[in-house]
């Protein structure tokens, strides 16, 4: 499988988040704890908005992450107030860049854990589903991005939990069609620019790991010796595969069958599950 990171606030140096902690995404790309692999070596992925991009930039290469240079010197560069990082473990789709996670469409940007259980036995029904107008976006064949596509032919746009839902129906619908018992195992995040939501569902729990940073203030109370917190806005957020470090109280586990939503205001927290379609 992968591991991931979706950052969320006040705009810092990406290589503040990518390498500094203690068990920084780049060290999980080789010393995973709660991945199903430890290894995450099959590519990595970077994406973030600069100011007034209306579209997030994207850097992938087919390389592992720790060892590339490339990547270090765009860390130490880029300062963005939303970003996506992604490091890959190939279920069984071709290492190149274009099956390298996160996947941008126009403003919107996708990255995922996981799989869809045999998707080589239904990825010929669920790429008839992709709204013919974006099929030739598709670039590789990976199952993530086909369920990035769905989920833009389903509603995307309109309402992201709602077009997830049934993305996940249809998944699951299509894949017991073909007498897959638990098609469907996810943890998604996906971003607009203005928010962030972020998915953990599998058809058979448990699902792959996904957790969520605590509010500010309270890590701030904590730990008041965290130099990087010094400058961070209270709406600052993390989600993450695992935990980059250790510190009690700064990490929570977001729950099976959920949806997180970070946005302006009030974070959101709620209930998910597959929409048949």
């Amino acid at each position: 499988m992968c591991r991931w990171l979706a950052y969320s606030g006040t705009p810092v140096l990406l290589g503040d988040i990518l390498y500094k902690p203690a068990h920084s995404l780049i060290d999980q790309s080789l010393h995973s704890r709660l991945g199903v692999e430890t290894t995450n070596g099959d590519g990595f992925g970077i994406g973030w908005y600069g100011s007034g991009a209306g579209t997030p930039a994207i850097v992938r290469d087919t390389g592992p992450a720790w060892n590339n240079r490339n990547l270090q010197e765009i860390a130490d560069h880029v300062r963005s107030p939303l970003f996506f990082a992604h490091v890959r473990a190939s279920t069984g789709t071709a290492v190149q860049q274009t099956n390298c996670h996160p996947f941008r469409h126009g403003r919107w940007m996708w990255m995922h854990n996981g799989a869809i259980t045999d998707f080589h036995r239904i990825r010929r029904d669920l790429s008839m589903a992709i709204d013919p107008a974006l099929f030739s976006s598709l670039e590789g064949s990976t199952d993530s991005e086909v369920m990035f596509y769905l989920a833009i032919t389903l509603g995307l746009d309109q309402d992201a939990p709602g077009a997830v839902a049934r993305m996940a129906g249809l998944v699951e619908g299509m894949g017991r069609e073909h007498g897959v018992e638990f098609p469907l195992q996810m943890t998604i995040a996906v971003t607009d620019s203005e928010r962030l939501w972020a998915f953990r569902y599998s058809s058979r729990q448990p699902s792959r790991s996904l957790f969520y940073s605590t509010r500010e203030a309270t890590v701030r109370a904590l730990h008041p010796d965290l130099a990087f917190l010094k400058d961070v806005s209270p709406e600052t957020r993390l989600i993450v595969s695992e935990p980059l470090g250790d510190l009690p109280g700064v990490w929570n586990e977001l729950p099976e069958g959920s949806c997180a939503v970070v946005q302006p205001g009030e974070d959101v927290l709620m209930s998910f599950a597959p929409e048949p379609v």
